[in-house]
């Protein structure tokens, strides 16, 4: 999906969803769609639970959007949330949104905002509900924002679809009469199928690595640098 640095973005955190120990990856994942014009974390600021994320909100400069909890067992953090949002999207300031929560009360919300022709990103944990992340153009696991350090191996995200059947399929859907596949194809073929499909996912940086390493695919370099790819014979 194209995006430049002068698409605006609206940040909205689920503060009572999200953990603050990722705000400073979360907000350079964020950096990479656009420029984030509005940052907002919803919660009840005068509770204990939210103390991890005060010195989180000054650093990055990050509106806390203070909702009282008006009935035990209620989530008004999500109403107001909501409210704001709808509010952003109205106003047309904004070209996307970055929904920050695992909760998939936020799925008809993300699902609204791409009605209306505005660019959609989620960000959560890999607990979240299929729905909201289908619901949105994109979405990022936090399980990859915070990376092991350089020398350790890489580390595949737990629970994530099985990387051969989703590389083989695109492959094969995507390849001209030769068999060969641009890797720039199978990459958007990949993408729009699985909005959560993401190389940090099975341990790489880049799409272009991870296909290097499957021992089932032919990769054939370019002088652009873009490459394409081949299902090795066995594989067919």
């Amino acid at each position: 999906m194209a995006t430049t640095e002068t698409t605006r973005l609206a940040v909205l955190i689920d503060a009572d969803n999200a953990s603050a120990s990722v705000v400073r990856e979360l907000l350079e994942e964020v950096a990479k769609y656009g420029t984030a014009t509005v940052k907002r974390a919803y919660g009840d600021w005068t509770t204990q639970n939210l103390v991890g994320w005060k010195e989180h909100l000054h650093r990055h400069a990050i509106q806390p959007m203070q909702q009282f909890a008006y009935t035990k067992g209620k989530n008004s953090t999500d109403s107001a949330f909501i409210i704001d949002a709808m509010d952003l999207l109205y106003a047309g300031n904004v070209d996307g949104f970055c929904l920050v929560s695992s909760d998939s009360d936020f799925t008809r919300l993300a699902t609204r905002m791409r009605e209306a022709g505005k660019v959609v990103y989620g960000l959560g944990e890999r607990k979240t509900a299929e729905a909201f992340i289908a619901a949105c153009d994109r979405f990022i696991f936090f399980e990859v924002l915070k990376r092991p350090s350089e020398a350790a191996l890489p580390v595949q995200v737990a629970g994530v679809p099985e990387l051969k059947e989703l590389i083989t399929h695109a492959v094969k859907e995507t390849s001209r009469d030769s068999g060969w596949a641009s890797l720039s194809a199978v990459g958007s073929f990949i993408n729009k199928n699985n909005t959560s499909f993401d190389p940090r996912n099975y341990g790489f940086t880049k799409l272009s690595e991870l296909v290097r390493k499957q021992a089932y695919l032919e990769v054939k370099e370019t002088t652009d640098g873009s490459g394409f790819v081949h299902l090795s014979v066995r594989t067919r």
